[in-house]
């Protein structure tokens, strides 16, 4: 219930990268950023959306913003974004992996794939590694995923074999709760594979605050969450700080490989720190995101 620290310092110049920045807390984030003088691209779904969240930005704080659009649980458009960032010919300070989705029944990608994992996980985890040598030749920058402690949901952590629900009875908690706690593991594998290059990879639960999540879920979960879950939770502007202060300050120099309540260290749930299925699911991973 800690309110996050902050970091007051402006940040003008960088570029900050956020996926899902048109509501919730990419919005959040990306009015944030802006408001110091950051150079944003953000990546989103809707055309229409990002061109007036990039018009608002410019007209109410004079910044440079771009977008890109893309759909994030399709194979095709994670490799585009994910080679888009990795062509550009500036460097890129901060990379925040936003885009999310809870969704109660199961849903097929048009490549097979269980939708939340595929928009949860495999999106960031394809991005990351076609952006990996640009980030490295920069020798310096950031990258922030938006987990969850949801995590927790996969009680028994991930079955490596079922990753896409064929086996069992899917529910929207345990397919959330899977995605996130994959995000994690492979989290550990990429700050290896970063370590001695100045680039950092943290991830971060963004506190319990109101968002468009579950949306396109029946009306059941909608009724719940406007009289539920949306009356306990807070602002997505308390996120928005924390992402700002992760993204920028120097006390996180060089921190990497851990994952934030807001802005305090948390120790993980032993599923997500198994090494051994770490390594696993990176393989997997690989060939379920066609990067083999």
């Amino acid at each position: 219930m800690a309110a996050p620290d902050i970091y007051d310092e402006d940040c003008a110049g960088r570029l900050i990268v956020i996926t899902g920045a048109t509501s919730g807390i990419g919005y959040e984030t990306a009015r944030k950023f802006a408001s110091r003088g950051a150079r944003l691209v953000t990546v989103n779904r809707n055309k229409d959306k990002s061109k007036a969240l990039c018009e608002e930005l410019k007209r109410e704080f004079d910044i440079t913003c771009d977008y890109l659009i893309a759909d994030l649980s399709h194979l095709a458009e994670m490799h585009s974004i994910g080679h888009a960032l990795a062509e550009m010919n500036v460097p890129i300070d901060v990379l925040i992996h936003n885009a999310g989705i809870y969704l109660s029944n199961k849903v097929l990608t048009e490549d097979g794939l269980e939708t939340t994992f595929a928009t949860n996980f495999l999106a960031s985890f394809v991005i990351n590694n076609l952006v990996e040598e640009k980030l490295k030749s920069q020798k310096q920058a950031r990258i922030l995923l938006v987990g969850s402690e949801g995590y927790r949901f996969a009680v028994w952590g991930l079955r490596l074999d079922d990753l896409n629900w064929n086996a069992r009875r899917y529910t929207g908690l345990r397919a959330y709760g899977a995605s996130k706690l994959a995000q994690l593991l492979t989290m550990m594998v990429f700050h290896n594979r970063y370590s001695g290059s100045g680039v950092t990879i943290n991830a971060m639960h963004p506190g319990m605050v109101a968002t468009n999540t579950g949306r396109d879920n029946g009306p059941l979960y909608k009724w719940y969450k406007r009289n539920v879950i949306d009356r306990v939770s807070k602002p997505a502007s308390i996120s928005a700080e924390a992402l700002y202060y992760l993204g920028l300050a120097p006390t996180l120099a060089g921190v990497s490989g851990e994952f934030f309540n807001l802005t305090r260290a948390e120790e993980l749930a032993p599923p997500a720190r198994d090494k051994v299925v770490a390594e696993t699911l990176w393989e997997i991973s690989l060939e379920m995101g066609g990067l083999k």
